[in-house]
């Protein structure tokens, strides 16, 4: 058994690491050849072993699954015999997906990491949200609740309410996640928070510079990496330089994993062959200085070449009424 003190007042988390670290065997034939030729095996694991998940207690292997984009759930199985165990049930909560979740929960739940997102800015909706989750996965709680997309400072409401769903057993960890690099800080300051979600690839590295030098000290936050190939932009030939190769999904992955930072990549497969080559990235382990300073000359020219003027997303015009109805001065009777 594996276990790790915590903050007075909370359960201890406890983790096996055989979920993550046993023997693994070879990738059935249906795998793709060009995963085969790259040698995942008995060893899928060796160059990115499983760490904690910062503060929270909990052992995460480096990549994790997201349930947006319709993974089968034999194939979420499969994952976890590769060194998958963080699963997010997400943005889109998969019914098949679940499935799989759900599965690995009554055999295995203690070696797995189960995430689900609540996107709702009341907070009365939020204990309804992860009822609904415990219901369909079949299990007494969920290991991390992401409060999501949140791009300024979360409302005390908001965090009271997720809180007393750990308290009462729910949920273990809290998690935030945000698009606005600067407003992590505030998010690292408060204690209630046990793990980030943010954006990091190639793409979009200034979380190198704005988050992940406040978080020194062995007591940091949880960190989980989310949009590794820039929703596949970072794939594209047309948008890589003629001068360079176009990255695998697995460099994507690669880059990401590299960061000492980054606990957890996120990986969003549709089907066995992407799965495969997501895998493939814990094969081919760390990536040297030469492939990231490839990897950020490509990243920062799809940058260029797709560059939009920002706009407001619609969570955030919510916020920012929400906001401003709070702090508008009410007008007192007779004038």
């Amino acid at each position: 058994m594996v276990e790790r003190s915590i903050e007075p007042g909370r359960r201890p988390l406890r983790r096996r690491v055989l979920g993550v670290t046993r023997a693994l065997s070879p990738l059935p034939p249906s795998s793709s050849n060009r995963v085969a030729s790259d040698g995942i095996g008995p060893s899928v694991t060796a160059f990115f072993p499983p760490r904690f998940f910062g503060k929270t207690g909990l052992m995460v292997g480096r990549l994790g699954l997201g349930s947006s984009y319709g993974l089968p759930g034999r194939e979420v199985e499969r994952a976890f015999d590769h060194g998958v165990n963080f699963f997010l049930w997400g943005s889109r909560r998969r019914r098949d997906f679940g499935l799989g979740v759900r599965n690995l929960a009554r055999t295995n739940r203690e070696d797995i990491v189960v995430a689900v997102q609540t996107y709702t800015r009341m907070a009365s909706l939020m204990e309804w949200s992860v009822d609904r989750a415990l219901r369909s996965l079949r299990t007494d709680y969920v290991d991390v609740l992401c409060l999501a997309w949140w791009n300024g400072p979360t409302p005390r409401r908001i965090v009271d309410a997720a809180l007393e769903l750990r308290a009462k057993g729910k949920v273990r960890s809290l998690m935030v996640s945000c698009h606005h690099r600067p407003t992590f800080e505030t998010f690292i300051a408060d204690p209630s928070f046990d793990a980030l979600m943010l954006r990091y690839n190639a793409a979009h590295p200034g979380a190198d510079r704005e988050v992940f030098p406040l978080l020194g000290g062995p007591n940091r936050p949880g960190v989980v990496g989310f949009t590794a190939t820039r929703w596949g932009t970072l794939l594209d030939p047309r948008l890589v330089p003629s001068t360079e190769p176009a990255p695998r999904a697995s460099d994507c992955y690669r880059f990401a994993m590299t960061n000492p930072y980054v606990d957890v990549t996120l990986t969003g497969p549709k089907n066995a062959a992407e799965l495969d080559e997501a895998l493939c990235a814990l094969a081919r382990g760390p990536m040297d200085q030469a492939e990231l300073a490839w990897m950020r000359r490509v990243g920062a020219h799809v940058r260029d070449a797709t560059a939009k003027p920002k706009r407001v997303g619609l969570l955030d015009l919510v916020d920012r009424v929400a906001t401003s109805s709070l702090c508008k001065p009410k007008e007192l009777p007779g004038g």
